[in-house]
């Protein structure tokens, strides 16, 4: 297949799950440097982790990676990466990040991908775009620049896109040249790392005002700003600002294996690749 105009290096992967004799398999089709590199099943067979690689490491101006998910009813797939998603300084047009999911009646997608980390310079757009008709976790983390490094977001752009179809959209432009976003007091107001954690499903979530009061008090223990909200009774949304990755990586772990407990009644496992 011919790369499409203007980009220069493409990269597609397409997973499949389906639930087979009480097993979660996972397929795998890719093209270009964008691949499934293991599944593992430490919650069962019922249960699949799948571990997608992008082996260049990180994305430059003209790079694409459009990653394709179909979990069939009755399966549960898990979707995480084994190191960060970097957007690199852009001198050659956008970098982009596309996520296509669809989660029918009856299957489950965990999307957990390690953190963004927005480099200096970088002209990138970060999309996910789901298709819910069961249950959904989806965490997402943004660094911008490199501050320990004295490398700060003082200039670059990124389009950060998230979409549950027909209940929620969350997408905006991050400029680094944006004063009243970056710091002003309705915005970022000075933080550069930004936190999402979502849980949502066709059906009204059980026990939500149990969710929301215990997920309270994960934040006031962490002491981070941050908040959890009940939207249509069928999301329920966590944002975190702050200064610093692994304290808000923390927190949405901390409440990613809450939720899980409570409202799907199955442990708090963590990959096995985030503590590798």
């Amino acid at each position: 297949m011919a790369p499409e105009q203007g980009i220069r290096w493409p990269a597609r992967l397409a997973l499949s799950a389906t639930l087979e004799d009480g097993n979660t398999r996972v397929r795998a089709v890719h093209e270009g440097p964008l691949r499934l590199l293991k599944t593992f099943h430490p919650e069962g067979p019922s249960v699949a982790h799948a571990v997608i690689v992008h082996p260049p490491g990180g994305l430059v101006g003209g790079d694409r990676l459009d990653l394709d998910i179909d979990v069939q009813p009755g399966a549960h797939l898990l979707v995480t990466t084994p190191a960060a998603t970097r957007f690199y300084r852009s001198s050659h047009g956008e970098a982009a990040q596309v996520v296509h999911a669809r989660v029918p009646l009856g299957a489950r997608l965990e999307w957990l991908p390690q953190e963004t980390l927005a480099y200096r310079g970088c002209q990138a757009r970060n999309e996910v775009r789901i298709q819910l008709g069961g249950q959904l976790l989806v965490s997402e983390l943004l660094a911008l620049g490199l501050a320990e490094s004295a490398l700060p977001f003082d200039h670059g752009r990124l389009l950060q896109r998230l979409e549950i179809e027909n209940l929620w959209l969350d997408k905006g432009l991050i400029d680094a040249q944006d004063h009243a976003l970056m710091n002003g007091p309705c915005g970022f107001s000075g933080h550069r790392v930004l936190g999402t954690l979502v849980m949502a499903q066709a059906e009204p979530l059980e026990a939500a005002d149990a969710l929301l009061d215990s997920t309270r008090a994960l934040i006031d223990a962490s002491g981070l700003h941050a908040g959890v909200s009940l939207l249509q009774g069928r999301l329920l949304l966590l944002r975190v600002l702050a200064m610093e990755v692994e304290a808000s990586l923390r927190l949405l772990r901390q409440a990613r294996g809450l939720w899980r407990q409570q409202q799907w009644g199955i442990a708090a496992l963590e990959p096995r690749i985030w503590s590798s």
